[in-house]
């Protein structure tokens, strides 16, 4: 039957990609709203490269997205709103912003998540040098989940699901647990994958909110009546429908490109 079969041959999924498999699992299907946005980031990227040519040091482009995002959530603090059960909504005060960190486990990387706590509080300095500080630190034990959820999230998956179903249940009357795991609002990168080029990325996001950043490619464009070369960053903003409705989400929207556009905050860096 399988003659025609190359040889091949079978390696064990490592424990983190299981973790990660079940934990896109208890992410309830959400009825979700897609923005594809193209953001000009030029400023904010100039600003990067003369510091580093100035000082040596790199900073962060998604701890200014980071720091973007906690701004504009602040403003209007509706988007970031949980359902508790089918009834009520819970608003959350402090803008918590999970992400996906590379760190090393000996000679090898891996993804982490971190949650920037109350990022809404923070300058974009204080982010990036929390992001510097967690890349450079070695992975606490158990990637610094609790040890019960992460044995029940490396379950094999047919004993995984009726837990997961009862975690989602947990969930969904207790918003807190997520956001205490994830934050209130999320950033996943995707943009090293076609750098150069133009690219969304469409990623099940585990919050209410989250920004897929795509790839950054330079374009023409129209500034105060010119065609100039661009830096455009391909940006998806994903949105939690049932909570939020178009036109807060695209008021939303605007704000935070208006932010980004502009290199919010890095001069008072």
């Amino acid at each position: 039957m399988n003659e025609k079969t190359g040889p091949y041959h079978v390696i064990d999924l490592p424990p983190g990609r299981r973790v990660m498999i079940n934990m896109l699992d208890l992410a309830e299907p959400k009825h979700c709203m897609y923005g594809l946005l193209e953001v000009d980031v030029t400023v904010a990227r100039q600003f990067i490269a003369e510091h580093k040519a100035r000082t040596g040091e790199t900073l962060s482009f998604t701890g200014f997205l980071t720091f973007c995002l906690a701004r504009a959530v602040n403003e209007d603090k509706a988007v970031q709103a949980y359902l508790k059960g089918r009834k009520q909504l819970v608003l959350f005060d402090d803008v918590d912003v999970g992400l996906m960190i590379e760190r090393k486990i000996g000679e090898k990387r891996a993804l982490m998540g971190h949650v920037i706590r109350r990022a809404n509080h923070k300058t974009y300095l204080e982010i990036h040098q929390e992001i510097r500080s967690v890349q450079s630190t070695p992975v606490p034990p158990n990637r610094g989940l609790p040890a019960w959820f992460r044995f029940a999230m490396l379950l094999p998956r047919p004993l995984a699901r009726p837990f997961n179903a009862a975690i989602r249940a947990i969930m969904g009357h207790n918003p807190t647990i997520p956001v205490a795991l994830g934050g209130t609002v999320g950033i996943t990168a995707v943009g090293m994958f076609g750098e150069g080029h133009s690219g969304w990325g469409v990623f099940p996001v585990t919050q209410v909110l989250g920004l897929v950043v795509g790839s950054i490619a330079w374009k023409p464009a129209i500034v105060e009546g010119r065609i100039e070369p661009r830096e455009m960053l391909n940006l998806t903003v994903v949105f939690d429908h049932d909570v939020l409705d178009g036109a807060p989400a695209a008021r939303f929207t605007h704000r935070l490109v208006e932010l980004v556009e502009s290199g919010y905050g890095l001069d008072h860096e």
